[in-house]
């Protein structure tokens, strides 16, 4: 487990951030906007905030569930449901540079902040939305979750043995990829707004982002017609190329053309296969797949896994092994890439999570503020606002904060 890097002035730095967003989808965009200087002030309800505030395991009294997706940011408890409220998030608007929501469609208006008062009242802000579907078309108003989007995306149709049903990726994968893609998106709009003075609505769907990820299977569907079967651990197109066992376990292979086809051969002093009419190509491969899997499994499962990682590294073979999560956090190349850091959490103690997946030499992600208590934050940021104490106090009385 890594130290975390020094605090550094990141990318985003002077960029001020609300974030009305909970759960997963957003709460990860906004901390990757906070990882890279982002000012990020996230908006909870009193008393309870964020639900996953109280799931996942509690450490001392405290989830890492939580923390894995909200450092550098502050918290702030405001009642949006009050007008008192909604009048301190106005206020906030005012000097903001990015809104960042992911309600259903149709909430935001309901607060009286729909899409044209946004952009009337407030014209250089970003404003950037997660949903299920899109704002949009038939399915715009129903509610979804990261295993809805993976079912109805085709992500699950084309995951699992081929025998089997379809499966799902145990990672909520749909919330972290529309993620990413927003604070792409937000990023993107406020590098035009320096060009133009204007802010943009930012958009992302969970069920959009991973049809995106369809690749080259979407792009087969498009040639063919022809939907994609599931594969398993193989590759829908090439071969060989997937999990081989070993003599201790299984090794992952992954020869992605011709050249490196004869490389892994090679490898295994092999290469004679390729003059049996059976394998001499990628097409006749894919259909004798099963008898070429026998045949490379007789010989790869006479060395362990470690050794062929070295020898097939050696040969310019890419290949793996297949690790659990304490394998990988003790990898020493992960450890190299500072990808588990600690947060010190004052009582809650060192908490642990993941680290910053993009690298910049020159405005590195960094540790900014560690996970922020609930309403830790209130008094100082609406002191920022001016309010008054009187005006601090009549909105504790009121439960608005």
């Amino acid at each position: 487990m890594s130290d975390t890097p020094p605090h550094a002035e990141g990318a985003l730095q002077g960029i001020r951030v609300i974030d009305l967003t909970r759960v997963i989808s957003g709460p990860f965009c906004t901390q990757m906007l906070g990882d890279h200087g982002a000012e990020v002030i996230k908006i909870e309800p009193p008393g309870r905030g964020d639900i996953v505030r109280s799931q996942g395991n509690m450490v001392n009294g405290f989830s890492w569930y939580f923390a894995q997706f909200n450092r550098n940011k502050r918290s702030l408890t405001l009642d949006l449901r009050q007008e008192e409220g909604r009048a301190v998030l106005i206020r906030l608007l005012e000097d903001a540079d990015v809104l960042v929501e992911n309600f259903r469609p149709g909430v935001m208006g309901k607060m009286g902040l729909d899409d044209a008062t946004l952009r009337e009242r407030f014209p250089h802000l970003v404003v950037g939305r997660i949903n299920g579907f899109g704002s949009t078309g038939p399915y715009r108003d129903r509610p979804a979750y990261d295993f809805i989007a993976q079912a109805m995306s085709g992500f699950m149709g084309v995951n699992g043995p081929a025998d089997g049903e379809p499966m799902r990726a145990a990672p909520p994968i749909s919330d972290m990829v529309a993620s990413q893609n927003l604070a792409f998106g937000i990023s993107a709009a406020l590098v035009r707004r320096e060009r133009t003075g204007q802010g943009d609505i930012v958009e992302t769907a969970l069920t959009n982002g991973l049809i995106s990820m369809m690749g080259y299977l979407a792009a087969e569907y498009f040639a063919t017609g022809e939907v994609p079967r599931r594969t398993g651990n193989d590759h829908p197109m090439l071969y060989p190329y997937g999990l081989f066992q070993a003599s201790d376990g299984e090794v992952a292979i992954a020869p992605s053309n011709d050249i490196m086809v004869e490389r892994f051969l090679g490898a295994l002093d092999m290469r004679s296969l390729l003059d049996d009419e059976r394998f001499a190509d990628n097409r006749r491969r894919m259909a004798n797949r099963e008898a070429l899997r026998e045949i490379l499994n007789r010989v790869i499962e006479r060395h362990s896994v470690a050794e062929w990682i070295a020898h097939l590294n050696e040969a310019g073979v890419p290949c793996g092994r297949v690790q659990n999560l304490r394998e990988t956090f003790e990898d020493p190349q992960v450890q190299a890439q500072q990808m588990a850091l600690e947060l010190d959490q004052g009582e809650h103690g060192k908490v642990p999570t993941t680290g910053f997946p993009v690298k910049m030499s020159e405005a590195p992600a960094a540790l900014h503020h560690p996970v922020p208590g609930l309403g830790e934050h209130s008094e100082a940021i609406l002191a920022e606002l001016g309010l008054s104490d009187a005006e601090l106090a009549e909105l504790r009385d009121k439960g608005v904060t």
